[in-house]
């Protein structure tokens, strides 16, 4: 088999977004973060796939569809380590950083059920006091929350 056959796991994409190195317990928390399901382009999901740097990952190949900064960046509070690809003609065109934002509005639930956001009809606010580790304040009860608590729409 030649070395190129091997490499390719997953077709590759005319025209769209390739993520890749999602982390496999993470892929389907991204797929439902974007709203990859509602799509009506062709998608690809490849799960548990060999990588030399993470073991296994998942990947997402997305056609025609490319995204804004900020959905990417969204990507960050559950697999920071993403590598975006935007793809015309089969060749990669830009490549893009996964960043986490300084707020983000509607994506987070907040863990204190007292919360004014979890008792009226409102988008919740986060500012996001710690990139590195993932910490996030709500801007309404100012509860703060870790990494492993998160809680996504």
């Amino acid at each position: 088999m030649n070395d190129n056959k091997k490499e390719k796991q997953i077709a590759a994409l005319q025209n769209g977004t390739v993520i890749d190195h999602i982390p496999s317990n993470q892929l389907f928390k991204v797929v439902s973060l974007l709203g990859i399901e509602k799509l009506k382009t062709a998608v690809t999901i490849g799960y548990n796939l060999d990588s030399k740097k993470m073991g296994s990952k998942g990947i997402l190949k997305i056609a025609d569809r490319f995204f804004e900064q900020d959905e990417i960046n969204r990507i960050a509070l559950i697999a920071p380590m993403v590598k975006l690809n935007i793809i015309r003609d089969y060749e990669v065109v830009e490549k893009k950083l996964v960043q986490l934002p300084d707020e983000l509005i509607g994506v987070v639930k907040c863990n204190n059920p007292k919360c004014i956001s979890n008792n009226e009809p409102m988008k919740t606010r986060f500012k996001v006091i710690d990139k590195e580790m993932v910490t996030l304040k709500c801007e309404y009860c100012e509860m703060k929350t870790k990494k492993e608590d998160i809680v996504l729409f």
